[in-house]
């Protein structure tokens, strides 16, 4: 009896945790950042751009970092807050990133 008292104790104290866990991003669309806010923080950052897209209510940033590096960065779309900044592995995005990508893709 007392374990069971015990697990109810500590769901009732943390079930917010489980939302906190939820990468989600549950916005109303209207409180939405511009996606030239988005671009504009990547450049700041030193970030180039190959895509912006939503996931999960996010947005969502393939690119890379100042120093090369492949990445995928969540924003919180109201505040452009990172959520998450992941570096992705070099070797298996070579594949997706190609010369194209990298200047800008205007071969005219």
């Amino acid at each position: 009896m007392k374990k069971i008292s015990t697990i109810l104790g500590f769901l009732a104290v943390f079930p917010a945790g489980v939302a906190l866990a939820d990468e989600d991003c549950l916005v109303p669309m209207a409180d939405w950042q511009p996606l030239a806010s988005v671009a504009d923080l990547a450049e700041q950052n030193g970030w180039s751009v190959r895509r912006i897209k939503i996931d999960d209510g996010c947005y969502e940033i393939d690119g890379r970092d100042a120093d090369g590096r492949p990445i995928e960065v969540t924003l919180h779309p109201a505040t452009l807050q990172v959520i998450e900044l992941e570096y992705e592995d070099d070797e298996e995005d070579d594949d997706d990133w190609d010369d194209e990508d990298r200047d800008g893709g205007d071969d005219d």
